[in-house]
């Protein structure tokens, strides 16, 4: 497949690149620049739902009970992980979206660089954590037929995708995400580490399926036994919201 690029299929990935910053693009650009958006696009199937509203990011609900993941997730963890840690990107956003338009009013831009680094961490934890919720489901499931070729065409086998992501996700270094991704220039699936939120990204890649290796994700119920969590979390993954998403952003590239 030819990796040279058309005017629409730069615009294509741009518009990828958008989703990676919250649920409606046009938000996320009038949160980080201060400018009023141009009228919301068409849903694409990619949007986050309640995470944006009103001007300020949101904490979204989990899709289910606190109590749904049991026992893989204890609700403990759970209303833990979701009740301080992921509201606390969601605070720490939007505190320093505010910051960042003090500092535009003011002309002052000595503290740039901290609030440059706090709203990609920040940012980026609240869209993970966001996907990391929908990313699980009681049950599990299996791959839809669209991504299970997807990911024979670009692993060799779904087998080989599960194991990979599975390898990938307890081997992060420090804190971070196991996260599956399609990227747009070769439009086939990758699985990469992503150290605390922000770092090792690909640039246009879009989510499909997350989780979290963060310690405080697992920790109050697996100890230092990562190892264990991931185990779990492949028991829950919901490869059904994976597959919707991929279907999407397919429909998004090749429309």
């Amino acid at each position: 497949m030819s990796l040279e690029f058309s005017r629409r299929d730069a615009l294509k990935l741009g518009g990828a690149a958008a989703f990676l910053a919250m649920a409606s693009p046009g938000s996320a650009i009038k949160s980080v620049m201060g400018a009023e958006p141009a009228q919301t696009a068409t849903p694409t199937g990619l949007e986050l739902p309640e995470t944006y509203a009103n001007g300020k990011y949101t904490l979204p609900k989990p899709p289910y009970g606190y109590d749904a993941l049991e026992p893989l997730y204890s609700e403990r963890t759970l209303t833990i992980h979701h009740g301080k840690h992921h509201a606390g990107a969601v605070k720490g956003l939007n505190d320093t979206v505010d910051k960042l338009e003090q500092a535009r009013k003011a002309n002052e831009y000595g503290e740039i660089k901290a609030l440059s680094r706090d709203i990609a961490f920040n940012g980026s934890g609240h869209v993970l954590h966001s996907l990391f919720w929908l990313s699980m489901k009681p049950g599990g499931g299996e791959p839809s037929e669209e991504l299970s070729k997807a990911m024979a065409e670009s692993f060799g086998s779904v087998k080989a995708a599960k194991a990979q992501f599975d390898a990938a996700t307890k081997a992060v270094e420090g804190s971070g995400w196991g996260v599956l991704v399609y990227e747009p220039i070769s439009r086939k699936l990758l699985i990469l580490q992503a150290e605390k939120h922000q770092n090792l990204a690909v640039w246009g890649v879009v989510p499909l399926l997350v989780c979290d290796v963060w310690e405080h994700a697992y920790y109050l119920q697996y100890a230092n036994d990562r190892g264990s969590w991931v185990d779990s979390f492949m028991k829950l993954a919901n490869w059904s919201f994976a597959g919707q998403r991929y279907a999407a952003v397919r429909r998004l590239m090749t429309g």
